[in-house]
């Protein structure tokens, strides 16, 4: 251990200072720093920028955290007893190389910001009381692999801010429309052909709100309501029209679609009015042109 790492430490005990920050120390593993988890009383750690791979069970003698960022390191895997941390309002995972999360990752009973932006998640990654964390504020899933987002989504009802921006989602559950307290919402970049009708419940189109959703192949009256404003979109799913369309459906049609691409291309071409176009880049850019009139 450097000598600056263990001045940190002892300076911490000694002043009883509540804030550790040990970023960018080229810290390989958080049991090189001796003296680290008899640090109890701080409230915040900061390890971000280092080369860490794992992150020690004693992580939860830190028991009064309330702040804890790893972001930018190369963690893989978390230990269930991050879970005991039960202060611990702001979690940073981003950027590192997680795969899934612990079981019981969902009792952290104080949490309020979550991020996971950057790592290899998808709806698979999530343990069963995942959206048992109803404290979050703010959920960044930003930059990983989910196709769906689960319908579970729909329990954290004093969500702020969700970023789900570059990810694979082929559709949104009804459910999102449950978040009422939402102010952001990042979808741009995914797989999005349509919005569910029930989007339409949340204020997103205020001074103080943010709906951002380009890059995405969206279905042709929702890209034209897009080219006249965030205000016609959601005025148009609230609309009649939109709730009892045909076409607000083809999401798990296109879905279908992909899954069956490479042994029967004729799903691409189930009805004459609906057209899905197939090329080398289809997988990620696919169009969709279609009649509202036709019944799928």
């Amino acid at each position: 251990m450097s000598k600056s790492l263990k001045k940190l430490v002892e300076e911490s005990r000694e002043k009883n200072q509540p804030e550790v920050d040990m970023s960018d120390r080229g810290i390989s593993n958080m049991l090189d720093v001796n003296g680290l988890f008899s640090l109890s009383h701080i409230t915040q750690l900061v390890l971000s920028h280092n080369k860490l791979t794992t992150v020690p069970p004693n992580v939860a003698e830190l028991k009064n955290l309330e702040v804890l960022n790893f972001f930018n390191n190369q963690i893989e895997e978390l230990p269930t007893q991050i879970s005991s941390l039960q202060k611990l309002k702001h979690l940073n995972l981003g950027m590192n190389r997680l795969n899934t999360l612990p079981r019981g990752f969902g009792s952290l009973p104080a949490l309020e910001v979550l991020d996971l932006t950057y790592n290899n998640l998808n709806e698979n990654s999530l343990p069963g009381n995942f959206f048992y964390l109803t404290t979050l504020r703010a959920l960044y899933l930003s930059d990983n692999d989910f196709e769906i987002l689960p319908p579970d989504i729909g329990k954290l009802t004093k969500l702020q801010i969700l970023s789900l921006r570059d990810n694979d989602l082929i559709s949104l559950p009804k459910e999102i429309g449950e978040l009422t307290q939402l102010k952001e919402l990042h979808i741009q970049g995914n797989r999005l052909t349509v919005l569910p009708p029930e989007l339409g419940n949340l204020d997103l189109t205020g001074q103080k709100q943010v709906f951002k959703a380009e890059n995405n192949p969206w279905v042709t009256p929702i890209a034209d309501q897009f080219q006249l404003g965030v205000s016609h979109v959601f005025e148009y799913i609230r609309s009649e029209t939109y709730k009892y369309s045909d076409f607000k459906d083809l999401s798990g049609f296109t879905k279908l679609c992909l899954g069956l691409f490479q042994t029967h291309s004729a799903c691409a071409h189930q009805n004459s009015a609906l057209r899905v176009a197939l090329s080398s880049k289809a997988l990620e850019t696919h169009r969709v042109w279609f009649r509202s009139s036709v019944a799928l």
